[in-house]
């Protein structure tokens, strides 16, 4: 049978129900495990806004056709003022809508749609008719943001900032697809970036008045153009890095101006401008050296709120939480004693306080933070809250866990405390995961580097039994500065394992996040140092404490600096697993040093560009201990990744091939530094577990 008939033969159940059935009540059927199809053709919940009155909340959800190999996002609403409220789906059809924004009166919803052949901002009546074209623009419409008032709009497209005008730059790309030369000729860095090659466009804000029809129709004005420099920044930047004045009359924004040392700077400013143009943007930060960034405005318009990193060119830096006086100018950092970084934030309606989400013990949370005094208070216990959004006493957010995927649900923001009562408003996927039994998992604790504690957890098979040993897969976190905690991947899920018969174990080594800045810190520089010990001290004490792990039966997998870290293992701990899976992992950090696009991160990992500290760059560099190689490897490159370029992948396998170690390479040409089509996902998950199986399992 081919590959493409296998996999719409496993997809044709799990496709089978859709978002409006989301309420039927689960047949019931014999238990099974959680499979890399289930994952795929999950329904993905995220980007819930409340209405101005806080009555109705709009989300989206997103699909995967397998047909078509892609997903498809909708808009869906949800009406708060009734009990058990039916969702209801607004938007339908072949082009995805995103990015909902409410009007002011809340009689529409406003989203971004390519329904058009190009992508652009929509309105959509709540009270009947279709959706209407709100800008029509001769270039995609990557980002928006409505004006509090409703009668204007900032945006973002990508342009040549030597035009003159959008029909300049709308020319010249024209121009470009017509020549048949393909050659690019480049002057300075990035010349690549994530999974792009440079092409001389910059994302710039733009602002425009919607007029009476409800349409853009005036020429937009410029108000980053002047700036060389990426509003929102590349490659993930979006409209939370830009916001509206109260009143509506000002733009605040972030942008890094570096010129020719952009790919080794991580000085972001924060700008302002009036919304109309007509001024030069205001440099607000120009003091700090490091990143500032999502600027944001208090509801009374006095109070500038924004995150700010301290150590130039560390991009794992704690982000502060900065409040600046718009009048005076005058700033002061926010719970400067909580030592977690901040990684998103909301003013609270009356504006005397902040909803924060941070990265804390292996959980993602929420915290109510008081803009006066700075006292921090929990709001969420156990989980990863992902998007959230507040309006009057209302909270709605996204929460995930290591045994679910993101639904929706509301609490008070006046019941500050970690225990008080979510509402839970959605219950995706709930039909088609009714017979799925998920593994059972537990946080742990144990002496790691230094004596210092460590943090990790355990997931048992879903099938697991009393007295029995289960193989293990050991899944390594990337970043390095990130965590496996308790949240919901759909790349790197312990769930997928589970469900195939294996216990996992993932340990948040020191440089992870969540556990105070200098334990985040203490990775940079000692890469193959202390996280390895934490590494085999961890799976040692997971082994004492939970029997049924059969470490006889174990390999480690890892992408990013966990595919590193498998090169680093299979040198430095070559007897510590039966096999390795090394996705996108560096192999020779001298390589690595002269191919990666952003130079800021291996230059601050390894004390400075590698002409300047050749031993510290090589003291950690698995390419110099290939003669301890010996352990079975699967290597995964996306050859997209500019982060971690072809040449890394391509290097561990000859090096694997060259030695006679078994070894394997699976490559994506079409994949960057994640595997994100769902017919990759599928081939990806099945070709790691098969290696796993033919070495653990016979």
């Amino acid at each position: 049978m081919s590959l493409r008939l296998l996999l719409l033969g496993a997809f044709s159940a799990a496709m089978a129900t859709t978002a409006a059935a989301v309420a039927a009540e689960p047949a019931l059927a014999a238990p099974r495990g959680f499979t890399v199809e289930d994952m795929v053709a999950m329904e993905r919940v995220g980007s819930p806004v409340l209405s101005p009155d806080a009555t109705r909340v709009v989300y989206t959800v997103r699909t995967t056709n397998l047909d078509k190999n892609r997903g498809n996002t909708q808009l869906w609403m949800i009406d708060l003022r009734a009990p058990n409220a039916a969702p209801r789906q607004l938007t339908r059809g072949d082009a995805s809508a995103s990015d909902p924004q409410w009007s002011p009166n809340g009689d529409a919803i406003y989203f971004l749609s390519g329904r058009s052949g190009s992508s652009q901002v929509w309105q959509l009546p709540l009270n009947g008719g279709e959706a209407a074209k709100v800008t029509d623009l001769a270039l995609d419409v990557d980002t928006y943001r409505l004006s509090p008032q409703g009668d204007r709009l900032a945006f973002s497209m990508g342009v040549f900032l030597d035009c003159a005008d959008i029909a300049c730059t709308k020319k010249r790309l024209d121009e470009k697809a017509k020549n048949k030369a393909s050659g690019m000729v480049y002057e300075q860095m990035f010349v690549r970036h994530w999974d792009t090659w440079a092409d001389g466009r910059r994302n710039a804000l733009y602002s425009a008045p919607i007029d009476a029809s409800g349409k853009v129709n005036a020429t937009p004005v410029s108000l980053s153009g002047t700036l060389d420099g990426d509003a929102p920044s590349k490659p993930f930047g979006d409209n939370g890095e830009y916001h509206f004045s109260p009143d509506g009359k000002t733009v605040a924004f972030s942008v890094r101006v570096a010129g020719r040392t952009e790919a080794w700077s991580t000085n972001f400013d924060v700008y302002t401008i009036p919304a109309a143009g007509g001024q030069a943007p205001r440099n607000l930060t120009a003091d700090n050296p490091a990143w500032d960034a999502k600027a944001t405005y208090s509801p009374d318009g006095r109070t500038l709120a924004y995150v700010a990193m301290t150590k130039p060119g560390f991009e794992a830096d704690r982000f502060h939480l900065v409040l600046m006086d718009v009048a005076t100018g005058k700033k002061r950092t926010l719970a400067d004693d909580w030592d977690r970084s901040v990684a998103d934030f909301r003013w609270t309606p009356d504006g005397k306080a902040f909803l924060v989400a941070a990265d804390d013990v292996g959980q993602h949370r929420l915290f109510h933070i008081d803009a006066a005094s700075g006292k921090v208070a929990a709001l969420t216990g156990k989980g990863a809250v992902g998007d959230f959004d507040v309006r009057g006493n209302t909270i709605v957010l996204a929460q995930a866990s290591l045994a679910s995927g993101a639904q929706l649900y509301t609490r008070k923001l006046d019941a500050k405390s970690e225990n008080a009562p979510l509402q839970q408003l959605t219950k995706q996927n709930a039909q088609a995961l009714a017979d799925v039994r998920f593994g059972e998992y537990e946080q742990f604790s144990f002496a790691g580097a230094n004596g210092e504690t460590v943090y990790g957890h355990v997931m048992k098979p879903w099938n697991a039994k009393a007295g029995e040993k289960y193989p293990v897969a050991f899944l390594v976190h990337g970043g390095p500065q990130g965590s496996f905690g308790n949240s919901w991947s759909y790349r790197w899920n312990p769930q997928v394992y589970a469900g195939a018969g294996y216990a996992t174990v993932f340990i948040d080594f020191h440089g992870s996040t969540g556990y105070g800045q200098k334990f985040t810190d203490s990775i940079s520089g000692d890469w193959g140092g202390k996280p390895l010990v934490d590494l085999q001290k961890g799976l040692e004490a997971a082994t004492r404490k939970f029997p049924w792990l059969d470490r006889e039966r174990s390999c480690a997998l890892g992408a990013s600096y966990g595919g590193y870290m498998m090169n680093w293992i299979a040198g430095n701990w070559p007897d510590g697993f039966k096999c390795l899976v090394n996705h996108d992992g560096v192999f020779d950090n001298r390589g690595m040093a002269y191919a990666t696009e952003e130079l800021w991160f291996t230059e601050w990992e390894n004390g400075g560009p590698y002409y300047d500290a050749p031993a510290k760059h090589e003291q950690f560099n698995p390419v110099n201990f290939v003669k301890n190689w010996k352990t079975p490897m699967l290597v995964v490159q996306g050859d997209l990744d500019f982060r971690i370029p072809t040449a890394q992948g391509l290097g561990t396998f000859t090096a694997l091939q060259r030695r006679g170690i078994p070894s394997k390479l699976l490559v994506f040409p079409d994949e960057n530094h994640w595997v994100l089509k769902p017919a990759n996902s599928l081939l990806w998950h099945h070709t790691v577990l098969d290696w796993l199986n033919t070495y653990t399992k016979k």
